[in-house]
Order: structure tokens, then sequence, then C-alpha cells
């Protein structure tokens, strides 16, 4: 172990897990942190976006209930549409197995 940073030789530079480290750069130029700041403010501005869209994906369901339409079942629809249609026909073929099975 070196007597530099505690636990550098455990860790290593982190080249091998990240396909070669810009660590040595971010210290020497101001090339590699913006490039990590470019990263960062990209990953803010999709979370930004995310979060946009599970609001308006909220209010869709909302204005569905306010309409009468029972938002649990509506939403098993939409994951359903989701679904390959032999993985679908498959998994309601075990459920009415096991609805039957149970006297259901």
């Amino acid at each position: 172990m070196s007597e530099g940073n505690p636990g550098e030789a455990s860790r290593g530079n982190g080249a091998s897990r990240h396909g070669g480290s810009p660590h040595a750069d971010i210290a020497e130029t101001g090339v590699a942190a913006e490039e990590l700041r470019q990263f960062v403010e990209r990953v803010e501005r999709l979370e930004e976006e995310k979060k946009a869209l599970s609001d308006d994906i909220r209010d869709v369901y909302a204005e569905m209930k306010g309409r009468g339409f029972d938002v649990k079942v509506v939403r098993q629809i939409v994951r359903m549409r989701k679904q390959d249609h032999a993985e679908r026909m498959e998994m309601e073929a075990i459920l009415d197995l096991y609805m039957s099975a149970l006297n259901m």
C-alpha cells in the first residue's frame, strides 16, 4: 500500500472500470472538468424533462378520473399494451389457469 492516499492500492486508478480514467486530466487541465460539467448539466436537464413528463401523465390520469374512468384499470391497460402480444397471451392463459385452480 502506498504512503499517499489510504485505500489507494485497493481502489486503483479506476482506468480498468471506466475504460480510461479522466481523473488526471481533471486535475491537470480544465478540459475534462468542462466535459464533466456538460455531462452533469445534460443529466440535470433530462431529469427536469422527466419530471415534467411525469407531471403531465399524472394530470392526464386526474383528468380521466374526473371524467369517470377507472384509473387503476387504465393503468393496467397501458402496462398490457407495452407487452408483446404473445407474452400477454401467455400471461393471460396462466392467469386463467390459476384462477380456475382457485375456483374463481
